[in-house]
């Protein structure tokens, strides 16, 4: 637990450099226009890709300021673009998935393996549970059994697990290949790297 709580710390500590808050504002400004790309099926079924651009910014700073990071993310999207009424159960779930990718990703070796699970654990408990109980909560067709959505959002995800990972885990190897993120971390983290 003590790791845990060191780690958060320690990711909370990045947001201390104008540097980092500013190579935060970047990675929002690119989540903010790739939001605009999002492919929308049916009432509860949403298909994005701004959770690509926004795991970058969980890698390079932790559990800690990729949860400060999502609120604000969200809050910023919903204020820009407004679909329906605001409900905070969808702010705590994109801090909650933040906080979860920031465990995997931060401080760690990145593998294919690595990305699958987070994108799994974020799935089940953010986007199949903690999301489907927002929409049931907030919906004015509550008429639909909570199971039925509950499934067909299970099986949305996990069909989706895949094409994520594999989406994630290529823009990930394609910038480490061509030097960026180890470029940006020499830039915000001299000393650490």
């Amino acid at each position: 637990m003590k790791k845990i709580t060191t780690l958060f710390r320690e990711s909370v500590d990045e947001m201390r450099s104008v540097q980092n808050l500013s190579v935060l504002a970047l990675i929002g400004a690119l989540s903010v226009v790739t939001s605009y790309f999002s492919i929308q099926v049916g009432d509860f079924l949403k298909i994005g890709f701004t959770t690509v651009v926004q795991q970058i910014a969980y890698y390079l700073f932790g559990p800690g300021t990729g949860m400060l990071f999502a609120a604000a993310m969200d809050l910023l999207k919903y204020a820009i673009r407004p679909v329906g009424g605001f409900f905070p159960g969808y702010t705590l779930s994109a801090m909650t998935a933040a906080v979860l990718y920031g465990f995997f990703y931060y401080r760690q070796k990145i593998t294919f393996r690595r990305v699958l699970l987070a994108q799994f654990v974020v799935a089940v408990i953010c986007n199949i549970c903690m999301s489907t109980l927002w929409w049931w909560m907030t919906t004015t067709k509550a008429d639909k059994a909570f199971m039925q959505v509950f499934m067909i959002r299970a099986v949305k995800n996990l069909v989706q697990l895949p094409v994520n990972s594999l989406l994630y885990y290529g823009v990930w190897e394609c910038m480490e290949r061509t030097g960026i993120l180890r470029q940006m971390k020499r830039k915000l983290f001299t000393g650490r790297v």
